[in-house]
Formats: C-alpha cells, structure tokens, sequence
C-alpha cells in the first residue's frame, strides 16, 4: 500500500517562501511525519505552516491546532517560570533550593542554590529509589524522591544534564513559592497576557485537549540515542553508568517509553519531558519572553540576558559530549545553534522539536513533529533554522512586515 503524500497548508510572508520549500522537502526528502513550524518577527506572524500525519497509520491529518510531546523544550519553559518568580522577589538565584524546600537538604544537598537547580548543577540528575510508572502520575511522590536522593555530585562541582528530574527540581520550585503545580501556574501566566491567539502550551494536558495529541513515532534506532536497555539491572551498574540508567529508566516510563501515546502520560505533569504543544504554542511563549505579545516581558530583559548566557559548559556523561548551559536555556553555540547572532537561545528536544529566540533579528521559532529520532538537532530542523535566517538576510525577509501573508498550501 502506497504511503499517502503530505499536504502541507498555512501561510508565509513575502521573502520566506524558501521556508515552506524546505518546510515541505522535509517530507518529501527527511521522513518527516506529521509537523508544524510557526515564526514571528517581532510580534508578527511570518511562517504558520502544518502538514502531514498525526498517527503512524497515517489515517488523522495533522492540524494547525494539533498538540504534541516537545520533550526538552520544556525545560526552558518551566524554568522561565522560576525565572518569574525571581523577577518578582520571591527567589534569588542565589536561594538555597532547601530554603523554600527544607527536604531537599538531605544527602549532600543543602549547598544548591536555585542557579544550580536551573543550570544542571543541583546534584540530583537521576533518582536513587526505585520508583514505578504509577509513581510518575504523582507529583509529590516524585517530588519528594527528587529530595531525598543523596547527591551524584556536590552541587555546584560538575554539569550533568538532569535530561529527567529537571521538571520535578525546577517545577517544585514553583510549586513551594506559588503553591500552584508547573502546569496551573503557566496558565496563570499566560492565559490573561492579551495575545492575539491563545498560547497553546500544556504541561499536563486536559482531558478536553487530548483528542488532539498526536502520537509520537518513534524511530527505529530507539528511544534515547544512548546504547541502554530498560532490562539491565542498575545494581550492577556503576559510577556514571548507573547514574545514566537511572536517569532514563527509574521511572521505566521517565523518558516516555512505552507510555508516550497514552492518556496517563499526557495528563501528568513531568515538565522537563512531557509537556505538550503546537508549533504556535512553542513560537508564542518565545514571543511573550522577548516581550512581543503581552503587557510586559514573560522575563525582564536583564534577566533574560543573565540567563541565557553561557553560565557552565562541561563534559556530560548523560549528553555524551561537552555541554553548554544557561539558566534554563542553551545560548547558542557551536554544537547547539539557533542562529548566527551570538545573542539567540533556545532549547531542543528530543527528535529535534525546538524552541528558541532571537533578541537581535527579534524572532520568536516553534517546531514541533512526531517522528522521533534520538537526537536534539536534526536535518529537519536545521534546514528550517538555516532557510530562515537566509530569508531574514535576504530583502525578502527584511520586505516581509510590510507585505501581505501568502497561502502555503491548502487552508484547514
């Protein structure tokens, strides 16, 4: 049976057709599935694209509406709200963490300082206790482990990715200060921001939303891009090569293998891997932080640079290679890049949705898809990533604000 062809609608300005081009190449040439890239320049809308399949059967289309698991481009989201708080005086990034989370002082702990939680120096990259899949529906519970786990690491000492327990770290954070979970407090920020379309970003998804989930396919190369296996036994696993099963499997289901399709793991609340969006969704939160859409700034400027500069780069033996981190973001760089502007920042996801800003060219970008591959970047994004920025060099792109949107393709 032939595999149906991708259609592709939405819209692009003047100066960024090549956009849609490599919009649609992705389907016809990288094995895209089913996507969704959505860009502002300075506020307005330039690129509103979808198309493809939201099932693997290829039976439901993709729509502009459709939400998806964006993985590690969450971490940036519910760090902004920690980042909020520090805005507004309730934290400083020099906070102990067991100032506003007493229990997080056990096992070596008490020397984090929000900073750390934020830029993967808080100790805790995976959780000790063994804990199960009905344990990840349960946010104090998982919470509450993230605290009693004895450090990897003294904090501030080493940069280990916490790909996993970030959301829990970070995301109880907020929970202690607001005394709202990740997933409420986002909407109180950004539900009465006056935008021109609601934010569609959700960490933990309604029941009302699910229908539009689509399911996530996963690559035959696997789920992690790590050479593990959910069967080893941990306790004969040592030193980082414990660490980094733990940090994937305990959970099982931390890392959403063999739950990432089910209504269970849509609904919880695992903000460093689970949160669920449409490319609008990820390309308006970007917007509301660059202080486009809004009132105000999602973070103040002064902030915001603080925060997405370079704050430690190391060897990672959860990355397999050396990282960069900010607070919450990565700032652009050789192995991670947004764009050719020195100032951008972002974060990828697993099977390379990304999320990311640019202050200087004033772009807010969203991609997301559903054919997972284990990497942050792909072919995939860096073809849009690059086309865009050849636009905006172009005077095509610098034509765009002034003109009027074009069709890409068949409208919903």
């Amino acid at each position: 049976m032939d595999t149906p062809a991708a259609p592709v609608h939405g819209t692009v300005g003047p100066g960024f057709e090549p956009v849609r081009d490599a919009f649609a190449a992705n389907f016809a040439e990288r094995g895209e599935v089913g996507a969704a890239v959505s860009v502002r320049v300075r506020g307005e809308v330039v690129v509103d694209l979808w198309g493809g399949w939201a099932d693997e059967a290829r039976t439901r289309p993709w729509r502009a509406d459709t939400l998806v698991d964006v993985y590690s481009v969450g971490k940036a989201i519910v760090a902004a709200l920690v980042l909020q708080l520090v805005d507004e005086g309730h934290l400083g990034l020099d906070t102990p963490v067991a100032e506003v989370w007493p229990e997080f002082a056990a096992g070596g702990k008490a020397g984090a300082t929000v900073a750390h939680a934020l830029s993967h120096q808080a100790g805790v990259p995976a959780i000790r206790e063994p804990l199960t899949n009905e344990d990840l529906a349960d946010w104090d519970r998982m919470a509450a482990a993230v605290a009693a786990t004895d450090a990897w690491f003294a904090p501030g000492s080493r940069l280990i990715y916490h790909t996993n327990t970030y959301g829990h770290l970070v995301g109880e954070l907020v929970h202690r200060v607001t005394g709202q979970l990740p997933g409420q407090r986002l909407r109180t920020v950004v539900d009465d921001r006056g935008h021109d379309r609601p934010v569609d970003y959700w960490i933990g998804v309604p029941d009302a939303e699910q229908p539009r989930c689509a399911d996530v396919v996963w690559a035959p190369s696997g789920a992690t891009g790590q050479a593990l296996s959910a069967d080893v036994v941990p306790e004969q696993l040592e030193g980082d090569a414990r660490l980094l099963w733990l940090a994937y499997f305990n959970p099982p289901g931390y890392s959403s293998v063999g739950v990432v399709n089910t209504s269970a793991w849509r609904s919880a609340q695992v903000p460093s891997t689970n949160a669920h969006a449409s490319a609008r969704g990820v390309c308006d939160l970007y917007a509301a932080l660059l202080g486009d859409l809004g009132p105000a700034p999602l973070v103040s400027a002064d902030l915001l640079a603080d925060a997405t500069r370079p704050w430690v780069t190391g060897p990672c033996p959860v990355l397999g290679e050396e990282g960069t981190f900010g607070l919450g973001f990565v700032p652009t760089n050789p192995r991670r890049s947004f764009s050719p502007n020195p100032r951008s920042f972002g974060h990828f996801g697993t099977g390379g949705a990304v999320g990311c800003a640019d202050p200087d060219a004033g772009v807010a970008f969203g991609y997301v898809m559903n054919h997972v591959i284990p990497r942050w970047q792909s072919s995939r994004n860096r073809a849009l990533l690059d086309t865009l920025f050849a636009c905006l060099r172009g005077s095509g792109g610098r034509r765009a604000l002034s003109g009027r949107r074009r069709r890409g393709g068949g409208g919903r």
